[in-house]
């Protein structure tokens, strides 16, 4: 019965880290993707920004009124890993329909500094991007406090009161000195095939030393 149960366990473990190692290469897939439709869209042609032909990762030209009683702050750290805030405001723009702009990173104690709104154009270049399903591991938005971890939708919406669009526009040019505008960078990390390798490598290593001990026996 013992060796039927560890038979067992020696099989679901090789099969356990196979999986493993197969959904790293799937996610390595999606990295590669990833990466060639930011490069694209970092090469492409700046156009000024209307929904009848917006993708993700196009660069755009876009003007308009910031609505600074909807901001909106996302939690964030910056390059150097210091904690902050996205800042992420309505715009209303001559269609009237309603973008939603990253405006950059603030450093926190910034967050209820009202400098942070002053501008000296309505006029700006962005990169526009999708909203896409939130990390299911980060915590919940603090929306009584305006904290935010995620970009949801939904709750967008609802704490807006405005029917946003779907994407977020990164602003590339600099208007104001407290905020570092986010840039969108096609050198994303990408060690799945490490992992991949690492999982496959433990797969085979648990069939090896069953197939010496069964011999051995």
């Amino acid at each position: 019965m013992k060796k039927i149960s560890f038979n067992i366990f020696v099989f679901f473990s090789i099969i356990l880290f196979c999986s493993l190692g197969t959904w790293q290469i799937y996610r390595l897939q999606w990295k590669l993707d990833l990466v060639k439709e930011i490069k694209k869209g970092l090469d492409s042609e700046i156009i000024y920004y209307s929904k009848t032909n917006i993708k993700n990762y196009q660069k755009v030209k876009f003007s308009g009124i910031f609505d600074f009683k909807k901001q909106i702050y996302l939690y964030s750290l910056d390059e150097k890993g210091a904690p902050g805030f996205d800042i992420i405001t309505p715009m209303k723009i001559n269609t009237n329909e309603i973008l939603l702009v990253n405006r950059g990173w603030i450093k926190k104690d910034l967050i209820r500094d009202k400098s942070i709104n002053l501008t000296t154009t309505n006029n700006f270049e962005g990169i526009v991007k999708k909203i896409t399903k939130s990390n299911p591991f980060k915590p919940d938005n603090d929306l009584q406090k305006n904290i935010w971890f995620s970009l949801n939708i939904d709750e967008l919406r609802s704490y807006t009161g405005l029917e946003v669009s779907e994407y977020v526009i990164y602003v590339q040019n600099k208007d104001n000195q407290l905020i570092k505008p986010r840039k969108i960078d096609p050198n994303l990390p990408n060690n799945h095939l490490k992992y991949a390798i690492t999982w496959y490598s433990v797969a085979l290593s648990i069939l090896i030393y069953f197939l010496y001990f069964r011999k051995k026996q």
